[in-house]
């Protein structure tokens, strides 16, 4: 699969500001990475936190400062990390270019990838419909990204019954997610989860 073939299957747009200062990640072919949070506003008038990877050749040409507002298009990638000797699936947007902003949804999302586990479907104490979902999209290199989908509603039901090996495009947004993680009977933390919460979803031949 070609970068281009890879660009169209995995695209994603995010406006918003800097959260944090640009820290160093890791390098890679001798290329150096930064990680930064961006505040992504939401209709609801709460925000997104998400983490953002980005390469030392794009920090030169844009102002990552604190509070200061940025639109980027990129991709939203998975990597293994190891947390206490265990992998952790991590995720980050990876940014291909820094852009200006649109008039239009700050958040934006578009996947084409195969379903790699079971659908989990479940409803709410409030009756609402969830299924959650795990997509393998496909990068360049034989390589694969892992993301994480959360459908509702009539979204939900529709995908519910579909199954491993599935190809699927999906049209969402980005979204962090505070949860309590039990540690033993007597600690727990506040961990952030990050999804793509589905908007549209289709099934693919």
């Amino acid at each position: 699969m070609t970068e281009s073939t890879t660009t169209q299957s995995n695209k994603v747009y995010l406006c918003g500001t800097v959260e944090s200062d640009p820290v160093y990640s890791h390098e890679l072919y001798g290329e150096g990475f930064y990680e930064f949070l961006l505040k992504v506003p939401r209709l609801s008038q709460q925000n997104d936190i998400i983490p953002v990877t980005v390469s030392e050749r794009l920090l030169g040409g844009a102002n990552l400062t604190v509070g200061t507002k940025i639109a980027l298009n990129g991709q939203f990638r998975s990597y293994n990390k190891m947390v206490d000797e265990k992998s952790k699936l991590m995720l980050t947007v990876f940014v291909r270019d820094f852009c200006e902003p649109l008039e239009e949804n700050p958040n934006t999302v578009e996947l084409a990838g195969y379903i790699c586990k079971p659908p989990i479907y479940r409803t709410t104490p409030f009756n609402r419909e969830i299924c959650d979902l795990l997509i393998a999209v496909n990068r360049a290199y034989n390589k694969s990204d892992y993301i994480p989908c959360i459908a509702w509603g009539r979204n939900a039901r529709f995908v519910k019954n579909a199954e491993v090996g599935q190809k699927l495009v999906i049209q969402g947004r980005i979204q962090s997610r505070e949860y309590v993680k039990k540690l033993s009977e007597t600690e727990s933390e506040t961990r952030v989860a990050y999804e793509l919460s589905v908007n549209k979803i289709n099934l693919e031949d």
